[in-house]
């Protein structure tokens, strides 16, 4: 394990005397075999003791981590077969943002999702996730060709936030976003949304509306990121990890506050650790998901989804 951040010092720590032990097993000929066992167990608790004790700003570090799976990977081992389709018709491909029809377990489905990029070059060719307008309106052609055929969507969200550049502002992006939301609402298919990184702003709302909505357990969804928020109330990035706490921007919080659905659980230490695991868990929940909301007349579907999202946030005084 190539240790991160600070908080993982500790299981680094440890592996390390468990590779000097096995040297010295090696060379002298001599069973170690009991004290690698306790090594092994204290690996394991102090992994439990770590993970399962983050804090908010933690798991915004973990959402980030370099080798966490992305759309196009997750598609790679969720799907039998994926034709990635390009373009809004109107300007360009955005990068930022893949999406095209796929078949899991033999069901047709419509994928989209922010791609970030596993080096620096890829991430300068996706614009490290930050999609444009054009993005957007690929995504809804691509929702539009789902309606059209019957097909459910499945959106994958993970970036920092919408491209803030002025060059997004004169093509229309907020307009772009604000045209998701409403069409997204009224969508004749059924939803699903998984936040399987970063959660920020109205880039992932852009593609976040779904019948049901899920974070996996190490991700962030906010209006804000933590930097963000720290330059604007203390104007420094300092205070980042007050700011995670006081955002409430966990998976966790974010479940006890009703504005997702569910949380799924990630191989400990996160996705990167067993992408296979991972892309296996998401595969079971979306064909649970896709059963359930298939047997749902759609007018039925809409007026809940709807219902879902008028709710979050109201608050009745006595």
């Amino acid at each position: 394990m190539n240790t991160s951040f600070d908080f993982e010092k500790p299981i680094a720590d440890l592996q390390q005397q468990v590779e000097k032990v096995k040297q010295v097993a090696e060379k002298t000929k001599v069973d170690m075999s009991a004290t690698l066992k306790e090594l092994q167990d204290k690996i394991q608790k102090t992994k439990l003791d770590i993970y399962n004790n983050l804090t908010g700003w933690q798991k915004v570090q973990i959402s980030r981590h370099p080798e966490r799976p992305y759309t196009l990977q997750y598609i790679e081992m969720i799907c039998d077969d994926f034709i990635e389709m390009h373009g809004d018709r109107t300007v360009k491909d955005d990068k930022a943002i893949v999406g095209g029809f796929g078949t899991i377990a033999g069901q047709s489905v419509m994928i989209i999702g922010h791609q970030k990029g596993v080096n620096t070059k890829m991430r300068q060719y996706r614009n490290f996730g930050m999609a444009n307008p054009e993005g957007y309106r690929k995504a809804l052609r691509l929702m539009k060709l789902a309606e059209k055929f019957n097909k459910p969507v499945i959106t994958f969200i993970d970036t920092p936030g919408a491209f803030p550049g002025l060059e997004a502002e004169e093509r229309g992006q907020g307009e772009a976003i604000a045209r998701n939301l409403l069409e997204m609402s009224v969508l004749n298919v059924p939803i699903i949304c998984i936040i399987v990184g970063e959660g920020a702003s109205g880039g992932a709302l852009g593609i976040g509306i779904g019948d049901k909505v899920y974070m996996l357990e190490h991700t962030w969804y906010s209006v804000i990121s933590p930097e963000s928020c720290s330059s604007i109330l203390w104007r420094s990035w300092d205070f980042k990890e007050q700011a995670a706490e006081c955002l409430k921007l966990t998976a966790d919080n974010m479940y006890q506050n009703k504005l997702i659905d569910g949380i799924i659980k990630e191989p400990l230490g996160g996705a990167h650790q067993d992408p296979k695991a991972m892309a296996e868990t998401i595969k079971n929940q979306l064909l649970a998901d896709l059963s359930e909301l298939k047997a749902k007349k759609i007018e039925k579907l809409i007026d809940e989804r709807i219902e879902k999202f008028c709710s979050m946030g109201v608050v009745v005084e006595d």
